[in-house]
């Protein structure tokens, strides 16, 4: 019985598709466009931002405002077609603007992290303390600069681990940018022993750093006594190198100084303890008279 009951509201279901095939057709042709509209915004979208890419690539510009942009472009893309496709089913575009208004405003209040973030990347962006590719030091965290997106940046550390910063916090702490400059200068403290000459030494460590072709003659350098230190004098020794160069530099020269101080023999001061020793058998009697 139940069976033979469906029957009239199936033929009464076809009557009314039939009484109104036109709106029917009309709508799914609607659902149609919709979903065609949402394929192209999504082709269109990939479009746009590689041409964009494309176009900002020719110019020279930074490859860290490539990457912000071309997702910018992409995501505004998709939003205004998927806003197409519901206005094309027939859903009033106007109130959704509206309520997206209305959501946008308590999601803003209640992710304020996040919007932080993104106006910290449009900062990052406009002001470019660094670029992709760049060494730089964010807190404690030395890396080089792998992307910056819209609401985090990424370092690869020097041990190969990626380090995602939000931009909020970058933007609040200091930046270090070690690439910015083409030159860096190294700055090293020799501590020699108190009995050494201090002529002696500036000439020895003159002598390596003039052998070594890798340090810009033109910017200078300085070997002086900068510190009279408990147990040693301190030397200052200051050269300008190439960035590129900057470790091998820097390791080279500690190794070839103390090499040429030991054959000048020149000592380098180590931490050392004198322990005195007092004879107390003299003592030892009226020692023991106290104690009786």
């Amino acid at each position: 019985m139940s069976g033979f009951a469906l029957f009239p509201k199936i033929r009464s279901s076809i009557e009314w598709v039939f009484e109104h095939g036109d709106a029917v057709i009309q709508f799914g042709w609607s659902i149609v466009a919709a979903i065609i509209l949402l394929f192209v915004g999504k082709f269109i979208s990939r479009l746009l931002a590689h041409g964009l890419e494309t176009l900002l690539i020719k110019r020279n510009v930074d490859i860290t405002i490539v990457q912000f942009f071309t997702a910018l472009v992409r995501y505004i893309t998709l939003a205004f077609f998927t806003v197409a496709a519901l206005g094309r089913v027939g859903i009033e575009t106007s109130s959704i603007i509206a309520v997206i208004g209305a959501a946008g405003l308590a999601i803003g209040l209640a992710l304020q992290s996040s919007l932080s973030n993104f106006a910290a990347g449009v900062m990052l962006v406009s002001l470019r303390p660094f670029r992709a590719g760049e060494i730089i030091q964010i807190g404690a965290i030395i890396g080089t600069v792998e992307k910056v997106h819209i609401f985090s940046t990424t370092l690869l550390t020097g041990d190969s681990k990626s380090v995602v910063i939000p931009n909020g916090k970058i933007i609040a702490d200091n930046i270090i940018n070690y690439s910015r400059h083409p030159f860096r200068r190294i700055d090293l403290v020799i501590g020699v022993g108190y009995h050494s000459c201090i002529a002696d030494v500036k000439r020895v460590i003159t002598m390596i750093i003039e052998q070594d072709k890798r340090i810009d003659r033109n910017r200078g350098f300085v070997v002086r006594l900068g510190e009279l230190a408990p147990s040693s004098l301190n030397f200052y020794v200051r050269v300008w190198v190439a960035n590129a160069e900057y470790w091998n530099t820097y390791y080279d020269m500690l190794e070839k100084i103390k090499e040429a101080l030991d054959a000048n023999h020149i000592d380098l001061p180590y931490p050392h303890m004198d322990v005195r020793v007092e004879n107390i058998t003299a003592k030892a009697p009226a020692l023991l008279q106290r104690v009786d």
